[in-house]
């Protein structure tokens, strides 16, 4: 139910969404359900991360989620510390984000079938993180590097792809490469007219912004018409 609200909403109802995840842990605990406490204490970190903006309480959350799972779901464990390293990227925190994604990946390597929350994992998911960890600490060139591998990989999963090809316009617009920039933008949109994904649609929206300073050009100026018709229709 929390995410059901927070992506129906767009990824503004936080407070809602929060209350879900809360009821969430409290249940879990109750039943010493440790995999289902990690994964709520993790969606509740999303809300602050994406959601709030408040890198330092996600932090929080996404530890408290890596050590409730650590004896139980590598899968989990690695998910959390995914996005304790993003946290710490938000927070300007280079050598942290390094540890947590270097660790991140050791347990996601460890998830197998048998895992109580391998359903998590998904193909180009280290990649989607890393990817956002190194735009956030303005090391755009690496960036770069893993979010084209992973929009290779996700063809199939197209929320997940609008908001890696957002982070990857944000990479070619700090690097000043705009002709790439509006490529991947355009495609980005593309996938968002098919999912009207929240998050991919917060990203597309930040890197419309940054391609201000060009919006006299007629093709920029195309690619915010495409974004007006499709804020029109939802």
């Amino acid at each position: 139910m929390g995410q059901l609200v927070w992506d129906a909403s767009q990824r503004r109802d936080h407070a809602t969404a929060r209350s879900y995840y809360d009821q969430g842990v409290t249940v879990a605990r109750r039943l010493r359900d440790h995999a289902l406490e990690g994964h709520a204490l993790l969606r509740t970190c999303y809300v602050a991360l994406y959601g709030a903006q408040d890198p330092r309480t996600g932090l929080d959350l996404a530890l408290q989620a890596a050590a409730t799972a650590r004896s139980i779901s590598p899968a989990l464990t690695g998910m959390a510390l995914l996005h304790a390293g993003e946290a710490h990227a938000m927070l300007g925190e280079a050598k942290e984000c390094e540890r947590a994604l270097d660790a991140a990946q050791r347990h996601l390597e460890r998830s197998d079938g048998l895992d109580a929350a391998a359903d998590l994992v998904s193909p180009g998911q280290f990649g989607r993180l890393a990817g956002s960890c190194y735009l956030s600490l303005g090391q755009h060139r690496r960036a770069q590097q893993f979010l084209e591998t992973t929009a290779a990989e996700l063809q199939d999963r197209r929320k997940s792809r609008a908001i890696v090809l957002g982070n990857l316009t944000l990479a070619y617009i700090r690097q000043r490469e705009v002709d790439a920039a509006v490529i991947t933008l355009a495609e980005a949109i593309t996938e968002l007219e098919e999912t009207r994904g929240g998050g991919g649609l917060n990203v597309v929206f930040s890197a419309a912004k940054e391609l201000r300073p060009w919006r006299q050009d007629p093709v920029v100026a195309d690619i915010h018409d495409r974004l007006f018709a499709l804020m029109a229709t939802m």
